[in-house]
């Protein structure tokens, strides 16, 4: 944390921000920046979106808390929860894998998918803006990083700020959930 905060000191940057790691971690690393008046991270880099949404246990807490801004990668579970179920016609969707070798979705995930699906359908929207409206929806969450490849994927990710969920198309989308083990890089 000091070598970080003679980074900002020498002009280097301007502020901190940290990617992917335990609560307790953070915790810990905002502590001793606090302790030693160093500079803290002001932003947290953590996967989320509607099949990985382990970050809600801790660290968005923690966030809020600590007033640190959130912002989220891979809010479209690269790309699984944008196409419905039975379609695995990219390479990624292929292998079932991320460059990792660590599976894109499970079994129980094809629920959540079937909800965004229908909602997408009954609303004549994209599921992309459905998924990317629910992530939009946390308060914690400042601004997803989208993964911009083509040209509509600017357009789903713009339109999904117009897109409002009922209650009842959030619980849909949310109640089959069920918790990944989580996995640290």
């Amino acid at each position: 944390m000091e070598a970080l905060h003679d980074v900002v000191k020498a002009g280097k940057a301007r502020y901190l921000g940290a990617s992917s790691m335990q609560a307790w971690r953070f915790a810990k690393l905002q502590h001793v920046a606090e302790r030693n008046g160093w500079t803290p991270f002001v932003s947290m880099q953590d996967q989320y979106n509607l099949i990985n949404r382990g970050e809600e246990l801790e660290m968005f807490g923690l966030l809020a808390d600590q007033g640190v801004g959130s912002i989220p990668w891979s809010p479209l579970a690269q790309g699984v929860v944008t196409r419905p179920w039975g379609d695995r016609t990219t390479n990624r969707g292929a292998r079932g894998t991320d460059r990792f070798g660590r599976p894109l979705w499970l079994d129980t995930d094809q629920a959540i998918i079937d909800a965004i699906q229908r909602i997408a359908e009954a609303r004549g929207v994209s599921m992309a803006q459905v998924a990317l409206t629910w992530v939009l929806k946390n308060p914690v969450v400042d601004a997803p990083i989208v993964g911009v490849t083509k040209q509509h994927h600017l357009v789903d990710a713009a339109a999904a700020l117009d897109v409002e969920l009922t209650s009842d198309e959030v619980t849909a989308l949310e109640e089959p959930y069920v918790l990944r083990q989580a996995t640290w890089f």
